[in-house]
């Protein structure tokens, strides 16, 4: 589909007509992704592992804004999940998807000497190996005009203490993938960009909670982001033509 014509024909919903995977949709800045593509007009998949209710929830939310949707359970540490979660959203949304965000992603913290091999080998299987298969899934399956957007780190710009090596590490290489997508890809007419959040308010992380005065002190605004900030510029590459291997900091200043 040309993104340019949907948009001109459908300024109000310059995404009707297009469906959209979310990995991790269920809450946070997944949650706000999906909604917001609904609003923009796409028919919207997003997987969730532990949160079935909270993935409900959104799909009522998205369908009542006269959207499609779907909740699929799957563990992006699993290969045949992370994968087959492509498929499975393209079958309940009668094709595509047109736009894949890559969300989904674990968090951990601590330091280097505690770090077991275990730790390594679950983060990278989820923040690393499960975007890949996930975005050559869905590469597979796209035609002109498909986006794959990942949700990448501020960590990659600045770790700004100790505790983060392998976190970073793992939000790092998405920034290597989307580029190389983007040369792969781009001859099909289909872009990959990477945005990076800051502290965002949300439930693993809220505005108010014990850590949250320091992380807004080590950004130029001095505050916490929101969902929807995120969700914004995610939207914004959902729908543009002529932008594709760049990184965003959606951050607050914090690489500043």
């Amino acid at each position: 589909m040309n993104t340019n014509t949907n948009a001109l024909t459908h300024p109000a919903a310059p995404l009707l007509g297009r469906t959209a995977l979310v990995t991790g949709g269920s809450r946070g800045i997944g949650a706000a992704v999906a909604l917001r593509l609904a609003r923009e007009g796409a028919d919207v998949a997003l997987t969730f592992v532990n949160g079935k209710d909270a993935a409900a929830d959104i799909v009522r939310a998205v369908e009542a804004l006269g959207r499609r949707a779907v909740a699929l359970r799957a563990d992006s540490a699993d290969p045949k999940e992370a994968e087959g979660a492509v498929e499975r959203a393209a079958l309940a949304l009668g094709g595509g998807p047109d736009v894949l965000v890559n969300n989904a992603g674990l968090g951990l913290l601590g330091p280097l000497e505690t770090l077991t091999a275990a730790d390594v080998d679950r983060l990278l299987a989820v923040n690393v190996r499960g975007v890949f298969l996930a975005s050559r899934a869905a590469a597979a399956r796209m035609t002109e005009g498909g986006r794959i957007i990942t949700v990448g780190s501020c960590m990659t710009q600045r770790v700004p203490g100790p505790g983060g090596t392998l976190y970073a590490m793992s939000k790092s290489a998405l920034a290597g993938l989307t580029k190389a997508l983007a040369r792969e890809l781009g001859p099909r007419g289909i872009t990959a960009n990477i945005v990076h959040p800051g502290p965002i308010d949300t439930d693993m992380n809220p505005a108010d909670g014990p850590f949250a005065a320091g992380q807004a002190a080590l950004t130029a605004l001095g505050r916490f982001g929101t969902a929807d900030e995120v969700a914004s510029t995610v939207a914004h590459l959902a729908q543009a033509t002529y932008v594709t291997g760049a990184e965003f900091a959606v951050d607050g200043g914090h690489a500043a």
